[in-house]
Parts: structure tokens; C-alpha cells; sequence
């Protein structure tokens, strides 16, 4: 389901912060509780855990990177990633794992797209691995769709009134990832050095991608 909410709040009224990345949170410790759970109960082998593990740990948002950076550089690609995500990345050799949908937004000079899941954290794990710990926090789940440009600003992203700001609620069956804006003066940088420039935090919809050499705010 993909919803837009982009109308004005007025910021005298308290609202939860959203968590930066810090130490093992808690879905980290209630992981490793319920793993030691299942092996003691015989319910699965500390093996069977550990590979599914590493085919988790082996996913990072290097491979999103890798599928943008080609989008940026090769339309014909993009159109395709456009009009099927899944479809796309197996054609860079990323691999599911699973039977969900990936649909990629793409960011233009009118849209901004930021990516939620408010009934529990789907993600795009197999393009961008783990999410992260404030993404499947109820502070996040829920101002991303009641107030997003105020949310797109504590993550430092300021967004101009006259550029839409698009949420898209992920499901059990479809994951989104944002398509960034490639930023100008790039245009002689190689496809991995694109790469390079494309963070998590962009293809969640976050944070945009500066140009190279512009003064972090």
C-alpha cells in the first residue's frame, strides 16, 4: 500500500524522537534471547540458525548501491529496475531469498519518496541487509506518515515545500527502495565510484545525496 502525506504541522505539540543508530538495541538482544530459545528446545540446530545467519549478514546495502549506481548510468537498465525491482537486481546477480516484491520509487525534481513499514519492519533486507534499529521503532512507524517532512529533517534532509514527499507503506509481500537522485557533478565518476555515494539512508528516502564536494549541514 503507498500513501502520500504531505500537508504542514505545526510543531507545538511534543512528538517521540526518532532513535539514531547506537549500541545492540532491542530487537538485537530479543534476537539473540529467542535464538538460544529455539536451540535448547531442539526447535532448530544451532547450524541451521547460523547459515541462515550468515545468508542475512552476507546482504548490505552495497547491493542497493550497485543497482543504482547502474540505473544512473545505463537507462535501459533503469527502465527495467523501474518496471520490476526484483527482476532488475537478479540481473546484477543479487538473489531473494525469499517471495516478496521489490518496487523501486524513483526520486525527481517534483518527487521525494520515503519508505515505512507501520504494522511491524519489512524491508528490502535482500538488497539492503538488517534494517535499522529506529526503522522498526513505533516513533518512526508513525511519523513518517503523520508528519514526514518534519522526520526527513531530524534526519537532516530538508526538502523544498514544492517537491512532493511520497511514503510508501511496505507489506509481508512488497518492499520499496528508493531510487536516489544522482547528484550533479558526477558525471564523469565511474559506476563504482557512484556507488560509493549512495547510502542506506537514501534508498530508505531519508537523506538525499549531496554533491560531491558541498558542505555537510
Amino acid at each position: 500500500m503507498s500513501a502520500v502525506h504531505d500537508h504542514s504541522h505545526d510543531h507545538n505539540h511534543p512528538h517521540a524522537e526518532i532513535t539514531q543508530d547506537g549500541g545492540p538495541g532491542y530487537y538485537d538482544l530479543m534476537t539473540a534471547a529467542v535464538t538460544e530459545l529455539l536451540v535448547e528446545r531442539g526447535l532448530f540446530e544451532a547450524g541451521e540458525i547460523c547459515r541462515q545467519i550468515d545468508v542475512l549478514d552476507s546482504r548490505t546495502p552495497a547491493l542497493g548501491a550497485k543497482a543504482v549506481a547502474r540505473a544512473w548510468m545505463d537507462p535501459d537498465f533503469k527502465r527495467r529496475l523501474l518496471a520490476d525491482g526484483r527482476v532488475g537486481c537478479e540481473e546484477l546477480g543479487i538473489s531473494f531469498y525469499d517471495d516478496t516484491q521489490l518496487i523501486v520509487l524513483e526520486n525527481t525534481e517534483r518527487v521525494h519518496n520515503l519508505i515505512v513499514c507501520t504494522l511491524c519492519s519489512c524491508y528490502p533486507r535482500p538488497v539492503l541487509g538488517l534494517p535499522p534499529d529506529w526503522y522498526k521503532l513505533k516513533p518512526y512507524r508513525a511519523r513518517a506518515i503523520s508528519e514526514p517532512r518534519a522526520v526527513l529533517a531530524e534526519f537532516g534532509a530538508q526538502i523544498p515545500d514544492d517537491v512532493e514527499v511520497r511514503v510508501s507503506d511496505s507489506t509481508a509481500i512488497v518492499r520499496y527502495l528508493v531510487l536516489p537522485r544522482r547528484p550533479a557533478g558526477t558525471e564523469q565518476f565511474s559506476e563504482s565510484e557512484l556507488a560509493n555515494l549512495v547510502t542506506r539512508d537514501t534508498m530508505i528516502g531519508v537523506a538525499v545525496i549531496d554533491p560531491p564536494g558541498a558542505p555537510r549541514q
